[in-house]
């Protein structure tokens, strides 16, 4: 595991750095740090996910679930600058370089998990969970936010296959989101994950 999926504040000395992240309708450069994730480049899951998922909804709140430095989000907030965008991470780290890269926005809300409000249902919730942080984490998050898609929302999740990403769409399906592989692009699936028609069953943890 690394410690950014984990820590609220990382111990690792800071190192600014900036990247640059350029797409078919987004070219952005965004600051960056150590101790979170992929501080150094645009991560390859991160990329086919903003390249390959579909384009975001054009009503109700989207979600950046484990925003890091915020690439998704803020790719999220310039495709759809009319919708509110919520960034979420426990890394202060992460929220602080968030907040400055996406000051320019105005659509953009920088939260920790706990500062999101209950009555928020997401049309769209975006990532490229924490599969590092071992089943306990990743399958608490599912948990958590997933019942906060919307009727007709849908969640957007990239993982290697050698990372699980088959065995992780199962376990979804058997919770009660129904998941299907949208595309694999250099082993990377692209899980499309939908709203139950009722509420996934809750962790006993």
């Amino acid at each position: 595991m690394q410690e950014h999926y984990f820590t609220s504040s990382p111990s690792t000395p800071s190192r600014p750095d900036s990247v640059r992240v350029v797409l078919p309708d987004v070219d952005l450069t965004l600051a960056t740090d150590s101790g979170v994730f992929s501080g150094s480049r645009l991560d390859r899951g991160t990329r086919i996910l903003l390249e390959h998922a579909p384009m975001p909804p054009r009503r109700g709140p989207l979600l950046d679930l484990g925003c890091g430095y915020g690439p998704i989000a803020i790719t999220l907030a310039t495709r759809r600058r009319r919708l509110p965008v919520w960034a979420v991470d426990v890394n202060d780290r992460a929220l602080d370089l968030t907040r400055a890269n996406a000051a320019a926005l105005g659509n953009v809300t920088v939260a920790r998990p706990d500062e999101v409000p209950d009555d928020v249902a997401f049309a769209g919730i975006y990532s490229n969970p924490p599969i590092r942080s071992g089943k306990g984490v990743l399958h608490g998050m599912m948990e958590r936010w997933l019942p906060r898609l919307a009727p007709e929302g849908r969640a957007f999740l990239v993982v290697h296959k050698h990372l699980g990403s088959d065995s992780f769409a199962d376990w979804l399906t058997g919770r009660g989101w129904p998941t299907t592989r949208l595309t694999s692009v250099q082993g990377y699936r692209i899980l499309e994950v939908s709203c139950s028609s009722s509420e996934a069953p809750r962790s006993s943890a």
